[in-house]
Parts: structure tokens; sequence; C-alpha cells
């Protein structure tokens, strides 16, 4: 076992072997954000933490830990604060991982963890992780090291090597931006997966999820729990929600969209609720022409802008090799000149949110990828600026 992996599996550790002082988490207030709690066994380390308002030592709550790419732990506790007073969640924001080496956020994780599980009462079968971004990965990496983890919301990036997997040993639940540089990435992960996951995106970047995507996940998160056992079912819950995402499939203008809405039922109601009816629309709609084509048209335009992406990062490795540099270059300024035209157009449209992901995918981290100077050139020309 690596140093790493011994790391990640204490840090989970910590959380289920150490007792509750309730004195401690007496001197915590509840029902508001609190921007600094000090681990007591290590001072350099920190987190902003919210208690619900209802929190007691007399029974175990749920607990997400939260990552930020540069370590604003306020900012990931106020994104989920509303849903943590509704369904009794502790949540607590790293204020040190960030983006950079392992070491700081491993050493955050184990910090972190131990401290919570020295003050609150916290239940072993119910731990979360979310990140943004960075964090996310990082959230992603504790998940993936063999530890007792329940679920991840992943907002705007998901592996730490950003490869697709079949099927892994926790629930994932997917946040992206329709203009979000790693809308792809999100994509691709969310189809991959065949073990419980969703994604939801929304109007934006890449950015975290607005409230009702937060509750969403949150909301996600209990009938995952209430299906692998690790709460109790509640079946007043399970109906309300139930008819939230009813009213939504009602409100669904497009035919497509209400495919996916009947999917997402389907998948996330199945063995809590009789959903034979919504399976049964699912299979009919699915079958309508116009529908099909629509859902076709959907999976090739993801398609084809994996394959741009892919095509414009192979054409910047061209840029190295004397004989393709020149051909390289022609092709990259082609390929920035038409994203640029459609990212700039005054109307909204798929094509245009397509166009400005891909510009952003292509500029992110170019100051550190990119070294050849027309090229640096070309996308500072071509690059959203204030957009």
């Amino acid at each position: 076992m690596t140093f790493q992996s011994r790391l990640l599996t204490l840090a989970a550790l910590a959380l289920v072997v150490w007792p509750v002082t309730a004195a401690r988490a007496q001197d915590l207030p509840r029902g508001v954000i609190i921007d600094e709690v000090i681990c007591a066994g290590d001072a350099a380390q920190s987190y902003a933490l919210y208690l619900p308002s209802t929190y007691s030592a007399s029974r175990p709550w749920s607990l997400l830990l939260a990552f930020h790419p540069a370590a604003r732990g306020r900012a990931m506790v106020e994104t989920y604060r509303a849903a943590a007073e509704q369904y009794g969640y502790i949540v607590a924001g790293s204020n040190t991982s960030r983006n950079g080496p392992w070491s700081v956020s491993g050493a955050s994780v184990q910090a972190m963890s131990a401290d919570l599980g020295r003050r609150f009462a916290i239940d072993a079968e119910r731990l979360y992780l979310t990140g943004m971004s960075g964090g996310a990965r990082v959230a992603m990496q504790v998940a993936l090291g063999k530890n007792k983890i329940a679920g991840v919301i992943a907002s705007s990036a998901g592996y730490p090597d950003s490869q697709p997997r079949s099927s892994v040993p926790f629930a994932v639940f997917g946040t992206a931006g329709t203009e979000d540089f790693n809308y792809i990435e999100m994509r691709r992960l969310d189809s991959a997966l065949t073990s419980p996951h969703r994604l939801a995106v929304f109007n934006g970047g890449h950015t975290l999820p607005p409230a009702e995507v937060a509750l969403d996940a949150i909301e996600w998160l209990e009938l995952q729990a209430m299906k692998a056992g690790r709460r109790e079912r509640d079946d007043a819950v399970i109906d309300r929600l139930l008819e939230k995402r009813r009213r939504l499939i009602d409100a669904s203008t497009s035919q497509a969209d209400t495919v996916h809405l009947l999917d997402a039922l389907v998948a996330d109601f199945a063995g809590l609720r009789d959903v034979s009816a919504a399976a049964a629309r699912v299979k009919d709609l699915s079958r309508q022409p116009d529908v099909k084509k629509a859902l076709a048209r959907e999976r090739a335009d993801v398609a084809s802008e994996a394959r741009l992406l892919d095509e414009i990062f192979d054409l910047e490795a061209g840029l190295g090799d004397d004989r393709r540099r020149a051909e390289s270059l022609m092709r990259l300024r082609d390929r920035l000149s038409q994203s640029a035209r459609a990212a700039n157009a005054a109307t909204d449209s798929p094509a245009r949110s397509q166009a400005r992901r891909i510009l952003r995918a292509v500029t992110g981290g170019a100051g550190e990828r990119v070294r050849d100077p027309e090229y640096r050139a070309l996308l500072e020309q071509y690059g959203l600026r204030g957009r």
C-alpha cells in the first residue's frame, strides 16, 4: 500500500473510530456558516463548517466533505447549506486544499476527517464528498482509494486521471454548465457509468452548481441511500421527490428532454416505487421517429465536439514537429476562427455554447501547455474575453 493510499484510508477511518466529544460540538453554533474551524490535531489546517440547526450528538449525522480548487471552503459550504439544513448534513469545506501537489490536499483530507470525527456524531454509512473542478478530482481520488464513501458530487471535473470508468463503488452525481470547458468530460463520465449515477447540466460555465441543483444532488443521494439500505426508507420523502420529478416531466417542452427525465425517474425510483408506467412511456417515446432523430443528434453533437477537441490537441502536438508545424498551425487557425465566430454569435444557441466550451477548453492551461509563439498569439486572438 502506498503512502497516499494509507493516508486516504486513515482519513476515512478517522470518521469512524474517533469518539464524539460533546463539549467540542457544543462550542460551535448551529444553523450558521462558521468560516474557520481550526483542526485540533494540526493548527495549519482549517475548514468552513455548517451544522444543521437541529444537530445533536444523540444520533449520527451524514457528512459532506467539500473541496475547492482555490481553497474557498465557505463557497463550498454556502452551495449546500440549504440542502444540508433540510436533510440533516454536516458540511465541511477545506480552507487549505487547492489545485497543486497532492500532498497539500491529502494533508487537508487527513486533518479534516480526524477533526470532524472527534467533534461530531457522524454516520459511518453516510460519508459523502464533493468538489469543484480540481476539488472534484480530490473528492474522486479519495473515494477511489477503497474508502467507505457513499457518494460523490463532482462539479465540473471527474476522475483524477480524467479517464471514464464503467463502475465505481459509490454513487456519482455530476454537474456541469452549458459553457463549461469540462462539459465533454462530464458527459463521457456519465455515459460510461453503469453503477448509480446522474448528470445535471445547468445554464452557466465552469462554476459551482446553483442552489436548486445542489438540492437535487442531495435529494438524489438520499434516494440512493434508501435504495442501498444506508438510511431508513421514508415514504413521505420518496413520494415528495417523485411528485417533484413528475412536475418537471409535465413541464418539459422537449420530447428528448422528456425521455431523459423519464429515464432518470425509472433509474432513481426503481425498487422504491412502481416505475413501470414511466418505463413504458420511455420506450414508446424513444420509438417515435422525431424523438429518435433528436436523441441521435444529441449523441452526434457530443461525439463531434469530442472529436474536434481531440483533433485540436493532436494538431497542437504537431507544432513541435518541423515537418508538420506549418500545416498544423494553418488548421488550428481555421478551427479556432470557426469556433470564435460561433462563440460570438449574438443569439444564444447550442452551437454558441459548444463553441464557447471548445475555446475555453483549448485556452485553459495554454500557458503551461503551449510554447509555440505564433499559436499563443492565435489563442490570444480568438480566446473569449469576459464571456
